[in-house]
């Protein structure tokens, strides 16, 4: 079964005042749009994004999460889980997201879109959800989601088709670098083997490794 988006989703501000999160706007509640919409390597345009510290940029210029992880969540929750209610930019539908390898590439409308890391769950999604503890539930879970960075910019789409033209021999994948950064440090030294793993937690990894 070929892999598609299912929903593009767009941020609206949201003011982000949750417990444990500081007072301000957020871009976690996304919402479906009708058409195609503009990546750029900076983002999607007309994406809202509130704390650009920790949020977009060229390695997270884009958030998928799979329509079947969604659906698991809502009847662990017991309640509807709509596109975008993880802050995904692309709900997919039969696509290995977990099982993605890093540098994995996937054509997408006309974009080109390339697998960077694995999402963190943090306070203000654990607020927007109003759950206290998924912070904990949605690591244990360790389906994450995947940032994308843009190769080539264009437009993409509900219902096209997401075709990966290129996955790295390595296979060091989405699901490993989660398990391995939190709850699997046995894991860690596999992750030096993809480099196209933004710098930043590679330097995590070393560190780490380092003080073993």
């Amino acid at each position: 079964m070929t892999g598609r988006v299912a929903a593009v989703n767009l941020g609206i501000v949201t003011e982000a005042q949750w417990a444990g999160d500081a007072s301000g706007r957020s871009g976690i509640d996304k919402r479906p749009v009708d058409g195609p919409v503009q990546v750029r390597v900076d983002g999607v345009v007309g994406d809202f994004i509130g704390e650009r510290a920790h949020h977009g940029g060229p390695d997270q210029a884009v958030y998928a999460y799979a329509e079947e992880d969604a659906a698991w969540w809502a009847a662990e929750l017991g309640r509807a889980v709509r596109p975008g209610g993880f802050g995904e930019n692309l709900s997919t539908y039969a696509v290995d997201v977990t099982g993605a390898v890093i540098g994995e590439q996937w054509q997408v409308g006309s974009a080109l879109l390339q697998v960077t890391k694995p999402r963190t769950p943090c306070t203000t999604f654990a607020g927007f959800w109003g759950v206290a503890d998924l912070i904990k539930r949605f690591t244990a879970r360790a389906l994450p989601g995947a940032y994308l960075r843009v190769l080539r910019e264009g437009e993409v789409g509900p219902g096209d088709p997401v075709e990966v033209v290129e996955r790295p021999a390595h296979g060091v994948t989405i699901g490993e670098v989660f398990r391995a950064t939190s709850l699997e440090p046995e894991l860690l030294p596999r992750l030096l083997e993809a480099p196209d793993l933004p710098e930043p937690i590679r330097d995590k990894v070393r560190r780490r490794l380092a003080a073993r």
